[in-house]
């Protein structure tokens, strides 16, 4: 489960993650924990034009990674990334429970504001953004969840011309 709110400041995300079987370790920040760790990520395209995103994961052990895509190909199937990219103000705070874990994360707008050509803008009511929120459980079996579901995997989570809507209201 996952759960958006924002204030003038800040966008909030708080994931809920059921899991039996708890699978990665603390590391340094900007691991590549996507391929090894159970973990939520949250995908944002504020302008909606599938060119220029940003990702940002973590784990249950509060490890984060945030990076920017690119596309660099005619149908967005090639991506750019840059790993070197960092949130200003980034909060994130994950705690393992008797469930699963919990994920805390605050987006300041300001540090987004900064992304070339990425049309980040502080958002007021009425805005809408394209992105995806998921979860990737590396347990049993390996399993993918997504906010939005896509119609193809083509491109594995990188879609964003199947993103969903994030209405800012009040």
């Amino acid at each position: 489960m996952v759960s958006l709110s924002w204030n003038n400041e800040s966008l909030y995300i708080a994931y809920n993650s059921v899991d039996s079987k708890i699978i990665g370790s603390n590391q340094k920040k900007d691991s590549k924990i996507f391929s090894t760790d159970d973990l939520v990520e949250i995908f944002i395209d504020a302008d909606g034009n599938g060119q220029d995103y940003i990702e940002l994961g973590v784990n249950a052990f509060s490890t984060n990674y945030d990076m920017l895509l690119k596309c660099i190909s005619s149908n967005c199937g090639g991506w750019k990334t840059s790993m070197i990219y960092d949130i200003e103000g980034l909060e994130t705070a994950s705690k393992i429970t008797a469930e699963g874990f919990t994920t805390e994360i605050k987006i300041p707008f300001s540090s987004l504001e900064k992304i070339q050509n990425g049309n980040f803008k502080k958002p007021i009511a009425g805005t809408k953004w394209k992105g995806n929120a998921f979860r990737i459980d590396y347990g049993n079996t390996t399993e993918y969840l997504a906010l939005q579901p896509y119609k193809s995997l083509k491109f594995g989570f990188h879609q964003p011309q199947e993103f969903a809507v994030f209405e800012f209201v009040e």
